[in-house]
């Protein structure tokens, strides 16, 4: 069996120091609010080069509280891709304001920024782009428009963490980062956590208080807010795992290296499509996905032979029954729809070794 991700393979190699920092907490018993948690905020912005970081509870309530905190609500427009996980359009409607959806790239799979002018309207407050799978998106392209047209941009880096564009790293581009430490990302937690970040004070400031019940001081409260704060417990996991997030990310990089080089050396028809890398970009590789035109058929093959695999993502968000109302129809996004019908996301951890690469690679070409 070859699984989609093995997160116990890696805690194995720093278990020592897992469990030490663990311990440490417990022995201290700040589990909210406690020092690992200031720590780990300083150290994220110190890695992604930005002024502040802000933990809360999950990569959802990060959207959340950012679009909250660059003052999204009832009435704004919100310009993101339908090719993502619920959470990023949830947290716009969430908020009060409306998703409107561009199409997305053939190649990276991330929203089209040359789609995104047509979309602005009087009501469009912001743009909210994915680095979907741990691409990023056209970041130079999205700014200048935000800039044109005085938009704020929020960046979606839960799959994207320690990705590169162009010299940045993603979260530090746009007015606002927004992470995810799910146990699956690129740097997992052991359960939930999320963390907003930025260069822009007043934002800091705003999403400090909306994760801690909208107070500036204890009891004493300015705004409703939510109680969405990062577990002490979880901050010092983050902590011994940051130290080792270029590392994994450089192995996954490799990985994904090998699989293109298999997959193309071997795909004479050109049946599947690896995944792209685009110039100047440096991919984080949360997720290696493939195009294939009968996916349904490679699925249950690699299911058969006990070969990890998942679908991100089946149904695009225009076509989903919760929004319904926003009025959208099949066709509406045909690159998203053809995704849909296409991606298959194949095993994809750093730990990956080069027999379980080709053991995929021979499941999935004739």
């Amino acid at each position: 069996m070859i699984p989609l991700i093995d997160l116990k393979i890696q805690y194995l190699s720093i278990k020592d120091e897992i469990d030490q920092a663990m311990q440490k907490v417990v022995d201290r018993t700040a589990f909210i609010m406690g020092p690992d948690v200031k720590a780990l905020e300083e150290e994220m912005a110190q890695y992604l080069g930005v002024k502040y970081a802000v933990g809360v509870s999950s990569g959802t309530d990060a959207l959340e509280i950012a679009l909250l905190a660059l003052g999204i609500g009832p009435g704004d427009e919100v310009i993101t891709t339908p090719f993502t996980f619920i959470a990023t359009c949830e947290a716009i409607t969430n908020v009060g304001a409306r998703p409107v959806f561009v199409d997305i790239e053939e190649k990276t799979f991330c929203i089209d920024a040359n789609l995104i002018e047509k979309m602005i309207t009087k009501k469009t407050k912001a743009i909210l782009p994915v680095h979907l799978y741990g691409h990023p998106a056209d970041m130079d392209k999205i700014v200048s428009l935000a800039q044109k047209h005085g938009l704020r941009v929020i960046e979606d880096c839960a799959q994207s963490l320690g990705a590169g564009y162009k010299g940045k790293k993603v979260g530090s581009i746009g007015d606002a980062g927004c992470l995810s430490f799910f146990p699956g990302k690129n740097l997992g937690c052991f359960g939930d956590g999320g963390m907003v970040v930025t260069s822009d004070a007043a934002v800091e400031e705003m999403a400090k208080m909306l994760r801690q019940h909208g107070s500036k001081k204890k009891y004493y409260h300015s705004i409703p807010g939510f109680n969405s704060r990062l577990d002490t417990i979880q901050a010092a996991i983050l902590r011994v795992k940051l130290k080792y997030l270029d590392k994994w990310n450089e192995m996954r990089r490799k990985n994904a290296a090998l699989y293109a080089e298999l997959i193309n050396k071997s795909n004479n028809n050109n049946d599947v499509i690896s995944a792209y890398t685009a110039p100047a970009i440096e991919h984080s590789f949360n997720y290696y996905t493939i195009r294939i035109n009968d996916r349904d058929k490679l699925q249950a093959k690699l299911n058969a032979a006990n070969i990890g695999n998942m679908i991100y993502y089946p149904l695009s968000l225009h076509l989903q029954e919760v929004y319904a109302d926003l009025g959208y129809k099949q066709g509406d996004f045909p690159v998203a729809e053809k995704a849909q019908r296409e991606v298959i996301s194949l095993p994809m951890f750093p730990e990956l070794s080069f027999k379980q690469i080709n053991e995929v690679v021979s499941n999935i070409l004739p």
